[in-house]
């Protein structure tokens, strides 16, 4: 049986492609024939071999099998705004049906699945419909990545009961070092390990260096 999970993030920009290889390394390390899918992304570019996403390409590169791009990210939009911005804009709607026959797609061919979503917990996918909507159908475990910085704690309770009350099992969160350590930083990890009500799976330091996110995996442990 494949098991399905979605990444989510407190916000935009808190890491969670940078979570997603790292957990889609773990599993390949673990001998899973895991993938990694983005449904939806904004912000991509035209490239000679089509539009493109880089957080989409990451997932692709550290997914155990090759596929081709399409099934990695069927929905590709240019300008990086709120989904339901864009594609209202473009005339291209989102629908559950897409993105749920998608991830038909892959749990066919793979036995471990990351799904990774857009911004936070509640982005709109529609004018009446948020990816909160879409993984509560799927009911996929959530794994929650907190990027560290000051009003983290707030941002990531709040999402944590965001899901409880989607009745979604919170199976774990990764702490992502966005910036540099700050003097409060290791208070701020004690804090969210009280509070939040799933495991921590990792901590991924600040990094710098490209080629070191080729070894993420060794900072994660892949939820259960």
């Amino acid at each position: 049986m494949t098991e399905r999970w979605f990444i989510t993030g407190t916000d935009t920009e808190t890491g969670k492609t940078v979570a997603s290889t790292a957990l889609l390394q773990a599993a390949k390390l673990a001998g899973w024939r895991s993938v990694g899918y983005k449904p939806v992304a904004s912000g991509c570019e035209l490239t000679p071999e089509g539009v493109r996403n880089s957080d989409a390409l990451a997932l692709q590169k550290y997914s155990a099998l090759a596929l081709p791009y399409d099934s990695i990210n069927p929905l590709a939009f240019i300008e990086p705004t709120s989904p339901h911005i864009v594609s209202a804009e473009e005339g291209r709607p989102i629908t559950f049906q897409q993105l749920s026959a998608g991830l038909q797609a892959l749990t066919q061919q793979a036995d471990w699945v990351l799904t990774e979503g857009a911004g936070g917990w509640f982005t709109p996918l529609s004018a009446s419909t948020t990816f909160a909507d879409w993984v509560e159908l799927e009911q996929l475990p959530v794994v929650l990545v907190v990027g560290i910085k000051l009003g983290c704690i707030n941002h990531a309770m709040l999402t944590a009961q965001a899901i409880a009350a989607s009745g979604l099992r919170l199976a774990g969160w990764i702490a992502n070092d966005i910036q540099p350590p700050g003097k409060r930083h290791r208070e701020y990890l004690d804090t969210l390990r009280q509070r939040l009500p799933a495991p921590q799976l990792g901590e991924i330091p600040f990094l710098t260096e490209a080629a070191a996110f080729g070894n993420l995996g060794q900072y994660v442990t892949l939820p259960t």
